[in-house]
Parts: structure tokens; sequence; C-alpha cells
């Protein structure tokens, strides 16, 4: 059966993400993390999109994308998975040697409202979740690195939102495990994360009612609507 094909509408933001083929540690060195950001700098200047914020891990990284027009989702993460999955295979000597990337991109829309600061803090916030700092601020391979004054070449969009004066302190709490969950459930499944009129709207004009209904077979008599 032929992939589904994505509705992506501009105006709306996307969290996005993409993990390693097989758990490959794709981004092992520093200058494995700077050879992508180079890419998302480039990729920026190419295309009319707006990079809000995002986070490099070892195996898979997080993006926070704001597009203008309708498809410039799609044409931006082609071209950027293509160019970096070509630069990392001539890198590392292992062209024509397997996928870099378990399949296509992740995403789902947010609500630019406090659902959106909600996904921004879960991303700047991995490698502290994670345990490799033990502030956030101190990976620097993030949009949270930016915000401190670190010097790179991609330049970051101030958001439909704008970030609250005391968010480097927002960012290092803990999270409740509910909203862990909840946002982790978008992931997986794609269903946009806001209000729920705004899920219930937004899945309506994407098509992806499916991602809002409970997995496997509805019990018998059940309408979903």
């Amino acid at each position: 059966m032929p992939r589904q094909k994505r509705i992506t509408k501009g105006g709306l933001v996307y969290h996005v993400l993409n993990r390693a083929n097989g758990k490959l540690r794709i981004f092992r060195k520093d200058g494995d993390f700077r050879a992508f950001e180079r890419i998302i700098a480039e990729a920026l200047d190419r295309f009319s999109m707006r990079l809000c914020g995002y986070c490099i891990m070892g195996n898979h990284w997080h993006m926070l994308l704001w597009p203008l027009e309708d498809g410039d989702l799609s044409e931006f993460m082609q071209w950027l998975t293509l160019t970096h999955t070509q630069r990392w295979h001539v890198s590392h000597g292992t062209v024509g040697v397997g996928h870099l990337y378990q399949g296509r991109y992740k995403s789902f829309p947010i609500q630019s409202d406090e659902h959106y600061l909600a996904v921004m803090r879960y991303i700047e916030a991995n490698p502290l979740r994670a345990g490799i700092v033990n502030s956030a601020d101190d990976w620097p391979w993030s949009s949270l690195a930016i915000r401190h004054g670190s010097v790179k070449e991609i330049a970051l969009s101030s958001g439909p939102k704008a970030l609250p004066r005391n968010w480097p302190q927002l960012v290092g709490r803990t999270v409740a495990a509910k909203e862990t969950q909840k946002l982790e459930n978008c992931i997986k499944r794609g269903s946009p994360y806001g209000s729920k009129i705004w899920t219930t709207a937004t899945a309506s004009q994407l098509g992806l009612q499916s991602t809002l209904r409970p997995k496997g077979r509805p019990k018998k008599g059940t309408r979903y609507i």
C-alpha cells in the first residue's frame, strides 16, 4: 500500500523528529554535530522556512518549524535529510552502505499558544531529561545554546509566541509525567497538540482524524466522528 501523502499547511508550527536507522549513533563527535548545523543553516538559506527551536542528540534530532506556505515543510525536510545522508556517508566512508535514517521524519502540528511553549521546552530540555548534562544550557547543540549567546550560523525565528523572560529556568524544571506522555504520544501518532477544540478542527483540516482514535479495533457499536 502506498504511503498517504502528508498535508502540511503553511502558518502552522510543527514538531519534527527523525531517528537514526537501527539506533545508530550518527552524531559521534563535535564535527558531526557542527556538520549537521551547517546543513540546517544552508537549508534555511535555500527555503522560506522559519526555525523556532531545535536539539540534536546522538541518534536523533528535534526541530520546531514554522512554514510560510503549504508544502514548504515537505520540501525543506526532503532536502535537509537527503543532503545530510549523502554528506554523512561521504564523511564516514560508507557510501552505498545502508540507510542513515529509520524512515521518513515524524511530525505533528502545534497550537501557537502555551502548547507551543510546552513543545519548545520539551525539545530544549531533551539532554537534561536524558541525563547527559546537569543543566539544559550546558548542551551546545540546541537552540537554547544560541539563546545563551553561542555563535552559530543558524538564524532562529522568534516564533508565534514570545518566550518568557525566565525561559532557561522553565526549561530546567521537571515536567509533569502526564504532559511528557501526551507529547510523546503526539510524536508516535502524528496527532495535533493543542486544546480539544483546536486539535479536532486541525485533525479534520489535515486528514489526521485517525491519529485521535484509540489504537486497535473499535468495540462493537462504537462510532467515530
